[in-house]
């Protein structure tokens, strides 16, 4: 059995790890020149990680990522709240830049005799009823499945036909992957509401690295607190984007992670998300199910969603009252260690 994967971010590796181990041969196509050294993603939840485990991967990320101690919320640069993570299975949660997830996924697919084909670009298919025909920027492929593991922008998807249903957030949002010294309790997520409705997170990745991430245009300008960078690794803007398709199949040919779903960065579920789809699907193909993929992670893919808008609209409202009530829950969970849990555990497995 031979299945294509266009993409090698997280889902895409994930998927082709998890079909090699289970013998089939993959090709993985992926349009950059190289391996991506940017960390765009972060958190890692249990699930992923007993995902990751078989084919060695999830040890590998357990030796280098920070295990989240907690959350701490401010308004502006004060204190308003802290809530635990970790005290249970349900709520520990790992962070881990993106680039080194992805190095762990690589350096197992090589373990199973697979490489990524960097520097090659998906540009078509067609398929009849007993595979499909890839073309690439260096020639045709002969498969019997095609996966687009390809990202929001996804030549797969839209090769498929399919509509990319939502829409986009009105403004534009920023990222910041940093090194730093002597930042404030650097195994705990720091968010801070700003005015205006706006937020900014601090999110630990390795020891003296961070991500900053804000809905306004500039992070690094809009931390309302000081931080000692040595070292600007990568910033830019982005748009939010809340989409999802109807479909994550056509026949022999598959979505997962990005390809088929988008929302805002709050909660952190996207590349956890990722992952599950490519484990499914990957397990799928070899058992031959194939046909119950959408049915299966279509319909976790809106829940995660909407979790997502939840939090956001939360967090990221410009109603005074909204926002108030959102801090008093805050101060209610720090201050009520019961409550403090149950939020936790809403927020990061819902």
């Amino acid at each position: 059995m031979h299945v294509v994967i266009a993409g090698a971010g997280p889902t895409g590796l994930t998927a082709a790890v998890e079909l090699a181990r289970l013998g089939a041969r993959v090709t993985t196509l992926e349009k950059r020149p190289g391996p991506s050294y940017l960390s765009r993603a972060v958190g890692l939840q249990p699930r992923s990680l007993e995902i990751l485990r078989p084919s060695g991967v999830a040890d590998a990320i357990l030796r280098e990522a920070v295990a989240f101690s907690g959350i701490t919320f401010h308004l502006r640069a004060e204190e308003v709240a802290r809530l635990p993570l970790g005290f249970d299975a349900a709520s520990r949660l790992w962070g881990l830049a993106q680039d080194r997830t992805e190095a762990h996924l690589e350096t197992a697919l090589t373990h199973y005799g697979e490489i990524v084909r960097y520097g090659v670009e998906f540009t078509g298919f067609t398929q009849t009823r007993d595979g499909v025909t890839v073309d690439t920027t260096d020639g045709q492929l002969e498969a019997d499945y095609l996966i687009g593991a390809d990202g929001v922008h996804s030549a797969v998807r839209a090769a498929m036909g399919l509509d990319f249903r939502g829409r986009d957030l009105p403004g534009l949002w920023s990222i910041a992957d940093v090194e730093a010294e002597g930042w404030r309790d650097p195994t705990r997520f720091q968010g801070f509401l700003l005015d205006q409705g706006d937020v900014l997170v601090v999110v630990p990745l390795e020891e003296n690295r961070f991500r900053v991430i804000s809905s306004r245009e500039d992070a690094l300008a809009a931390l309302p607190v000081p931080m000692d960078i040595r070292r600007v690794r990568r910033r830019g803007n982005f748009t939010v984007s809340v989409r999802q398709v109807k479909r994550y199949q056509e026949g022999r040919v598959f979505l997962a992670g990005d390809a088929a779903h988008c929302h805002s960065p709050v909660g952190g579920r996207g590349m956890n998300l990722g992952i599950a789809d490519a484990a499914d699907l990957a397990q799928r193909i070899i058992d031959g199910t194939t046909d119950g993929y959408t049915e299966t992670r279509h319909p976790e893919g809106a829940r995660v969603l909407r979790l997502s808008e939840r939090g956001r609209k939360m967090l990221n409202t410009t109603s005074a009252l909204r926002r108030g009530a959102a801090i008093r829950m805050m101060k209610l969970g720090s201050a009520v260690p019961p409550v403090g849990r149950a939020m936790v555990r809403r927020l990061v497995s819902g």
